[in-house]
């Protein structure tokens, strides 16, 4: 299927594109890698009267550690942010994650920022976001603002940009401490949408207590989400089997999978606690010895 009429435009710089989106406000899409936006446009669930290219924005294509945190721009692809030689260290839980963004055709292309953007429940970024606790940041002609992650992500394909705004990056923060953290992703095949995936990540004070907790959701709801329950529970806590059980049960009950082709809702459910539990011993590989 072809997608409806739509008017196009590159700008050369951000200024230009910026002024675009606010001239045609909610009726304007921005195009980075479209591997979202394309096939949405071709199966008629998204209908933009306008797109902006931003791929001539050379400045938006950098990933950058800054003031504490993981600056990744508009036009940073999946595999750069796979290739970053400090994603590591920066945060392991988008480490384990940027393999796992479906293949590589659409990592060469699509972008971390798009994805974040687009709020499809199924997405793997989203998941990690919020476990670690991720800022958007949305520029206009207005000016810009920093969007915590959990504010962004509203609902099933809804986020809170406001019309006329685009995604200029993503900052994640890098802890100053000792830490660790964890993608895990079920999938039929290599490329496909997560069965479940479960994104964790952990901080530690020097006498290995956890300090800070973040842990993920995907597909498992109608947006990504956080267990906000089992980060509660596992907060001042030394690591343990016990614990990691319990948070396991905790995130379980936080999921509302629906049964499928991928299957039922109660796997779903056992999918998530058991991969709680795996995310959260690999995360606390990180505790200080």
């Amino acid at each position: 299927m072809y997608p409806p009429r739509f008017e196009y435009s590159a700008p050369g710089t951000i200024e230009e594109a910026l002024a675009t989106l606010a001239k045609v406000g909610d009726e304007g899409r921005v195009l980075a890698g479209g591997q979202s936006l394309i096939p949405m446009m071709k199966l008629r669930l998204a209908s933009p009267a306008h797109l902006v290219d931003i791929n001539r924005l050379a400045d938006l294509a950098y990933l950058r550690r800054e003031n504490g945190y993981l600056a990744v721009g508009a036009l940073a692809r999946h595999a750069e942010v796979a290739a970053f030689a400090d994603l590591a260290a920066a945060s392991q839980a988008m480490a384990a994650a940027a393999p796992w963004i479906a293949d590589p055709l659409v990592r060469n292309r699509g972008t971390l920022c798009g994805s974040v953007a687009h709020c499809d429940p199924e997405g793997d970024w989203n998941s990690v976001m919020l476990a670690t606790k991720a800022t958007v940041v949305a520029v206009s002609s207005a000016g810009e603002r920093s969007i915590p992650i959990d504010d962004f992500v509203v609902d099933f394909f809804t986020n809170s940009l406001r019309p006329g705004e685009m995604v200029k990056e993503v900052q994640v923060p890098v802890p100053s401490g000792a830490s660790g953290g964890s993608y895990l992703k079920l999938e039929r095949k290599i490329g496909d949408y997560a069965t479940v995936g479960v994104a964790t990540q952990l901080e530690f004070g020097a006498d290995g207590t956890i300090t800070k907790a973040g842990i993920g959701l995907t597909s498992v709801g109608n947006r990504n989400l956080r267990a906000t329950e089992a980060e509660a529970a596992l907060v001042g806590q030394q690591p343990s089997e016990d614990l990691f059980d319990h948070a396991g049960e905790l995130a379980a009950r936080a999921a509302d999978p629906a049964s499928d082709v991928r299957g039922p809702a109660e796997f779903k459910r056992a999918v998530v606690k058991e991969y709680t539990k795996r995310g959260l011993r690999e995360a606390a590989k990180g505790r200080p010895s």
